[in-house]
């Protein structure tokens, strides 16, 4: 979907100048559409060393180096929440979320034990997640974070977050009955509405459709669910399946 206005480039610097035209971006967006509009923010406390020592290195070194690992989310941290005290007041007047991404799971469960989110990336959330309830209280976050962390949900909920994408209904634990029973009502699931591993790619168009309505009829009702497909549709996805998926959403909303 295209958006209404041309949408602020990630390349604007955090400078006055920067900031004015980010702010005049986000501005004639706002104007120009009724939908709801998300910021992109990011904010990754695993990701970001994981793009720097290697993920399996890294993931080591929170084993070997508990102190370490806690002073370089300390770092990573404050550098963040000083971008947010510039960025978010030049967007927060025209935005309705910010995005984090941290990718936390696995297909098989999460990529840190319960006990590890607690004390390496909780206490960073939860800050980060705070000053963005101070700096816009009606902005809400939501989280990009793949895999099966149902493990990690009550955490990430008292932390301060809002909503999570794109809830990956293949991976351990992450089933949407389960979901729903579990959290319903504390936070919002923003996907889940169609697999995009096996049924979307490889099913018939009437499996696509049966699979759809199934999820929505777990998820409908008392609010905290926006439909949208597990990640992205990927190109060898046939166009009917796609078509499929989107006619039932709009003739069950």
């Amino acid at each position: 979907m295209r958006a209404a206005a041309p949408v602020p480039g990630s390349h604007l610097g955090l400078d006055d100048k920067g900031l004015a035209e980010l702010s005049e971006g986000a501005r004639r967006l706002r104007a120009s559409t009724g939908r709801a509009i998300q910021a992109s923010f990011g904010g990754k406390m695993i990701e970001g060393p994981q793009a720097l020592y290697g993920m399996e290195n890294y993931l080591l070194y929170t084993a070997l180096y508990p102190e370490q690992i806690i002073r370089l989310s300390e770092v990573l941290c404050e550098g963040y929440c000083k971008s947010l005290r510039k960025w978010l007041p030049a967007v927060a007047p025209y935005i309705d979320l910010i995005g984090f991404g941290d990718d936390l799971g696995t297909n098989n469960g999460p990529m840190i034990s319960p006990e590890k989110y607690r004390l390496y990336y909780k206490p960073y959330h939860a800050r980060m997640w705070r000053l963005v309830k101070e700096l816009a209280p009606h902005v809400k976050i939501l989280l990009h974070c793949c895999g099966g962390i149902e493990p990690l949900l009550e955490d990430l909920i008292e932390a301060g977050l809002d909503a999570v994408n794109p809830v990956q209904i293949s991976a351990r634990g992450m089933q949407l009955e389960t979901l729903k029973s579990k959290y319903g009502g504390r936070i919002t699931f923003w996907g889940g509405g169609c697999d995009t591993q096996t049924i979307l790619p490889q099913g018939t168009p009437d499996q696509v459709r049966d699979h759809v309505r199934g999820q929505v009829e777990i998820m409908k009702g008392e609010g905290g669910f926006v439909f949208q497909q597990v990640h992205n549709i990927i190109g060898r996805v046939p166009v009917e399946n796609i078509m499929a998926m989107f006619e039932t959403v709009i003739r069950f909303r």
